[in-house]
C-alpha cells in the first residue's frame, strides 16, 4: 500500500496505505483499443518564473514594493539578531529593588546605620508613580503586585528616614486598595499570603498605619502569614524550598544559617532572587549574599530584576520561539553561538541551567534535537511528580515548566531513558489536571498546553505548526514571581518575519501545485477510471515539512511520485485481473527493455509510460545535483515495489494468510515509502553518494520508517479489515495473545515506539555514511505518518487530511486585522485543487 491512497469522494482511496476495496471499471463501457501514447514532452518538474515586461508601471511599483519589504525585513531580522547575542535585558523590579535598599552598610559600633546600597534607596524615591502613589505594575489585573512592591518601598523608605510624603502617599495607596489583599480572585504573586503579611507586620513596627484600614482587617491579614507558615511546616518537606524563597516575609523565623547551607547558590544567591538574599544579607552576617547583591546592583545601575541570572532561558526561549514561529534559518549562526554557550554551560553544571526546571528541560531538548551530545540523566531530578509538587514551581502552579518538561520527554532515544518516559507520564497528566481545572498559569495560553498533548514531537508537522503558532502568538507576558518578570523579546519583529515567510512558502507552493496538475494532465493520469490523482494531498506532506524556497524541486518530485506510487498500488487494489498485474510487473522489471514485453492493456501502458518517463526526467535532473547517474536506484525501488505489491495480490486472490514473519518483509515496501522518499533525497542538498544508499545505516533508517507507517496503518484499520477478511499485523499478532486483539495493538505499539526511538537516535547522532540532511527527512516522513494515524483525532479522514492540505498550501494566515477573506481549495472530480 503506498504513502498517500486517499481521497475525499472516493471510498477506495485511503491515506498512507489504508486497505480498501476499489471499485471495479464500469461495465457494459466500451474501452478504445491500446494504443501507444509516449510522452511526447519532457514532463515538467520544476516551477516556471512569472515575470512582468520591464519598464512598465506596474513592474516599477512592484520593484520598489519588493525593495522596501526587504530593507523592513533586514531591519526586523538586525533587531532580533541582537537581542539573540545580547542576552537578557529584564524590566526592574520595584520589589526586589526596595529589599535591596534595605540591606545596610558595614559601620563601626555606635554609628549611624546606613543603607549599602543608596543608589538604591534614590531608584525607589525617584520611580513612585504620581498619579497614585504606587510602585510596581500600573496593570489593574496586577494589583496585588503593585500592592507588594508599594509596601516594600514604603519599608525602605521608612527604614533609612527617607520621602516623608512618598510614604503617606504610598500607604494611602494601600488603604484605597486594601479590598484586593484578601481577593482570591485576583492574580496574586509568589507567596504573597507571607510575604505581604509579613511586611505588614515590619510597617507596624516601625510605627506605620495604614489609612482606611479597620485593625480587624489588618489582623485578619496577619493571620494569613501564620497560617500559611503553620502549613508549610507541616507539608513534611514538602514545601521548604517554597518557604525559604519567600523567607523574606519570615524574616527572624526563619533559621538563615540553615537555609544558607540547602539553598544558598554558588553565585551567593538564594534562588536567584534579589529579595530573598537581600533578606538573608539583612538578618545574617552573609558575605557571599552581598558579594551577590554587588554584582547585581553594579550590572543594572541601582535597580534590580525580580530574578538574575536569567540569560540562559531568556536566549533559549528566543531561539525556541524562531523554530517554533519557522523562522531560525534566519539566524542559525547566532542560534549556534547560543546553542554552544549552552552547551558549555550544561557540561559544566552551571546551577543557572541545571537547577531552573523549565531552563533544564528546554536546554536538554533543543541541545538533543540540535545533535549535541546530553544525557536525559540531568533531568533525573525531576523524574517523579513529587519533584515537582516540592519545588517552587510545583507550588507555583508553573505550567510553563510543566510544558517544557513534557517537550523534552518527547525526544526519548532509547528504551533505558526511563527518567524521559517518568517525566512524559506525570507532566501530561498533571497538565491534563489544570486544563480540566481552569488552573493553567497565566502567561501561558490553554490552547498550547492542548495542542502539545494532542501533537507530540514525533507527530507534529513543521508547516501546520508555525501556522498554528503565528495564528496563536502571543507577546511575551508577565510570568509570575514576586513580582511581574517579563524579557524582552522583539515581539513585532518576530511575528511579522514570521507572517512573510509564510506567505512567501504559500506562493511556492501553489505555484508547485500548478506544476504537479500540468504534469499530471500531461502523463493522462485523469484518464485512469479505476484511480483518483490528487496533487494537493499528495505536495501536502513534503510542503509541510521541506518548506524552505531551496527545496521546492524536492517537494515537486515527493508529490509526483507519491501520485505514481498510489495509482500503481490502486491497480493491484483493483484485483480486477492477474495479467494486468502480472505484466506491469514485467514492465517494471524490464524498464529499459520494455518494449519487449508489450502492453496488456491501455491503463497499464499509462501506468508504466508515467513511471518510467517520469522516473527517468526526475533522474536525469538528479544526476546533475548527484554529479551521477542514479536512475537505477530509481528503478530498484519501483521493481521492489511492484513485486511485493504482486506477492500482497496473490495472497489476497488465494487466501494465504501469512505468519507475522512472513507479511512484514512484505508489508514494509509496500507500504510505497520506498519510490517517494528514495527520490527526492537526491534533491534536499546532500550528496548521496552509492556508498550511502548501499550503507546498513540507509537500510536501517528505510526499515524504522516503513514499520512505523506499515503498523500505524494496521492499527488504524485492524477493526474494519478484520471485518473484511484482510491481513492485517493486529490481526495476525493477536492469535499470539489468545485471540486478544487489545493486547496484540499493545505490543504494535510498542514495535512502533521502538522503531520511532531508533529513527530520532540516528537523526540526532553524529557522523554516519547517510548525510544528516537525508536523515532528517526519514524522520520528517515519520512525522507525518504518526500525524495521519494518531489512533485519536488523526488525519486519517478526508476531511481532515483536505483540511490539513488547505492550511498549508491554499488558506492564508488568520492574523487579527491582516487578513482577507478565502476560500479553501475544493477537490474536482479529478481530485486537482480549484485555485481559482
Amino acid at each position: 500500500m503506498t504513502l498517500l491512497e486517499f481521497a475525499l469522494a472516493a471510498p477506495h482511496l485511503a491515506l498512507f496505505g489504508h486497505r480498501a476495496a476499489a471499485p471495479r471499471p464500469r461495465s457494459g463501457v466500451a474501452r478504445p483499443p491500446p494504443q501507444s501514447h509516449r510522452c511526447r514532452r519532457k514532463p515538467l518538474l520544476a516551477v516556471q518564473s512569472r515575470t512582468r515586461p520591464t519598464g512598465s508601471p506596474a513592474a516599477s511599483r512592484g520593484a520598489a514594493g519588493v525593495l522596501e519589504r526587504g530593507t523592513k525585513q533586514k531591519d526586523r531580522t538586525v533587531a532580533i539578531r541582537e537581542r539573540l547575542l545580547s542576552g537578557e535585558a529584564p524590566l526592574p523590579s520595584a520589589y526586589d529593588t526596595a529589599w535591596v535598599a534595605m540591606v545596610p552598610a558595614p559601620a563601626p559600633a555606635g554609628s549611624a546605620p546606613a543603607p549599602r546600597y543608596p543608589g538604591c534607596v534614590d531608584w525607589v524615591l525617584r520611580s513612585q508613580r504620581r498619579d497614585d502613589g504606587s510602585w510596581g505594575p500600573s496593570d489593574p489585573s496586577l494589583r496585588k503586585d503593585a500592592l507588594s512592591s508599594t509596601l516594600a518601598c514604603v519599608l525602605a523608605l521608612r527604614k533609612w528616614g527617607a520621602g516623608g510624603d512618598a510614604i503617606e502617599r504610598g500607604l494611602r495607596f494601600i488603604g484605597r486598595n486594601w479590598s484586593c489583599v484578601t481577593d482570591d480572585s485576583c492574580d496574586a504573586p509568589a507567596g504573597f499570603d507571607i510575604i505581604f503579611p509579613g511586611m505588614l507586620a515590619r510597617a507596624i513596627g516601625m510605627g506605620l498605619e495604614i489609612p482606611l484600614v479597620r485593625q480587624a482587617d489588618v489582623d485578619a491579614v496577619l493571620w494569613l502569614r501564620d497560617s500559611e507558615r503553620i502549613r508549610g511546616m507541616a507539608a513534611s518537606g514538602d514545601s521548604q524550598a517554597f518557604m525559604a524563597y519567600v523567607a523574606e516575609g519570615l524574616g527572624d523565623l526563619v533559621d538563615w544559617d540553615k537555609a544558607a547551607a540547602a539553598y544558598q547558590r554558588k553565585n551567593g544567591s538564594f534562588f536567584n532572587s534579589p529579595a530573598t538574599t537581600a533578606a538573608a544579607a539583612i538578618h545574617s552576617n552573609n558575605d557571599r549574599a552581598r558579594d551577590y547583591l554587588d554584582t547585581v546592583v553594579a550590572k543594572f545601575d541601582c535597580s534590580v530584576p525580580t530574578v538574575y541570572p536569567r540569560s540562559a532561558y531568556s536566549r533559549l526561549c528566543m531561539v525556541d520561539t524562531l523554530e517554533k514561529m519557522g523562522i531560525s534559518r534566519s539566524f542559525l549562526p547566532e542560534i549556534k553561538t547560543t546553542l554552544d554557550m549552552t552547551y558549555r554551560s550544561w557540561l559544566a553544571n552551571d546551577e543557572e541551567i541545571m537547577l531552573d526546571m523549565a531552563t533544564c528541560a528546554m536546554a536538554f531538548r533543543l541541545l538533543r534535537l540540535h545533535r549535541y551530545d546530553v544525557s536525559s540523566d540531568a533531568l533525573s531530578r525531576f523524574s517523579s511528580e513529587s519533584s515537582f509538587r516540592s519545588s517552587i514551581q510545583g507550588h507555583l502552579n508553573d505550567t510553563e515548566a510543566l510544558l517544557q518538561l513534557l517537550k523534552a520527554s518527547h525526544t526519548q532515544i532509547t528504551e533505558d531513558e526511563l527518567v524521559l518516559e517518568s517525566i512524559g507520564s506525570w507532566s501530561s497528566a498533571l497538565l491534563k489536571e489544570q486544563l480540566c481545572s481552569g488552573k493553567i498559569s497565566r502567561t501561558v495560553d490553554p490552547a498550547e498546553v492542548e495542542y502539545v498533548l494532542k501533537f507530540p514531537f514525533h507527530s507534529n508537522m513543521d508547516r501546520l505548526e508555525h501556522k498554528w503558532n503565528i495564528e496563536h502568538f502571543k507577546k511575551q507576558g508577565f510570568q509570575t514571581l514576586k513580582s511581574p518578570h517579563r524579557t524582552c523579546h522583539p515581539d513585532e519583529e518576530i511575528v511579522s518575519l514570521a507572517v512573510d515567510g509564510f506567505r512567501s512558502c504559500q506562493a511556492s507552493f501553489q505555484e508547485e501545485l500548478h506544476v504537479v496538475e500540468r504534469w499530471a494532465k500531461e502523463m493522462r493520469l485523469d484518464e485512469l477510471d479505476y484511480a483518483r490523482v490528487m496533487p494537493l494531498i499528495c505536495l501536502f506532506p513534503s510542503a509541510a515539512t521541506m518548506f524552505p524556497g531551496e527545496f521546492s524541486e524536492a517537494r515537486i518530485v515527493a508529490a509526483k511520485t507519491n501520485i505514481l506510487a498510489t495509482i500503481v498500488d490502486d491497480l493491484f487494489d483493483v484485483g480486477e485481473s492477474r495479467e494486468e498485474m502480472e505484466n506491469l510487473v514485467t514492465l517494471i522489471e524490464m524498464w529499459d527493455a520494455y518494449e519487449q514485453v508489450g502492453f496488456f492493456s491501455e491503463r497499464v501502458e499509462i501506468v508504466f509510460r508515467a513511471v518510467y518517463d517520469t522516473s527517468n526526467d526526475i533522474a536525469s535532473r538528479a544526476a546533475v545535483v548527484q554529479n551521477r547517474s542514479v536512475i537505477h536506484h530509481i528503478a530498484e525501488r519501483w521493481v521492489e515495489m511492484a513485486r511485493v505489491m504482486m506477492v500482497e495480490a496473490e495472497w489476497r486472490m488465494s487466501g494465504h494468510k501469512p505468519s507475522m514473519e512472513e507479511y512484514m518483509p512484505i508489508a514494509e515496501p509496500s507500504f510505497g515509502l520506498g519510490t517517494t522518499v528514495l527520490t527526492f533525497l537526491f534533491f534536499v542538498g546532500a550528496e548521496l553518494s552509492e556508498d550511502a544508499v548501499r550503507s546498513p545505516e540507509y537500510s536501517e533508517l528505510f526499515h524504522h520508517m516503513n514499520v512505523c507507517g506499515r503498523l500505524l496503518n494496521d492499527l488504524q484499520s485492524c477493526e474494519r479489515e478484520r471485518a473484511q477478511g484482510k491481513i492485517n499485523s493486529v490481526l495476525l499478532l493477536a492469535g499470539r495473545h489468545g485471540g486478544c486483539v487489545e493486547a496484540a495493538k499493545a505490543e504494535v505499539r510498542s514495535i512502533i515506539a521502538a522503531s520511532r526511538m531508533e529513527l530520532l537516535r540516528m537523526l540526532v547522532q553524529e557522523g554516519g555514511e547517510v548525510p544528516w540532511q537525508c536523515r532528517r527527512e526519514f524522520w520528517n516522513i515519520s512525522r507525518v505518518v504518526h500525524m495521519m494515524y494518531m489512533e485519536v483525532d488523526g488525519y486519517a479522514s478526508p476531511k481532515e487530511m483536505m483540511r490539513a492540505a488547505n492550511e498549508v498550501v491554499v488558506e492564508p494566515l488568520r492574523v487579527a486585522g491582516k487578513m482577507k477573506t478565502h476560500t479553501p481549495v475544493e477537490s474536482d472530480k479529478f481530485g486537482q485543487a480549484n485555485l481559482s
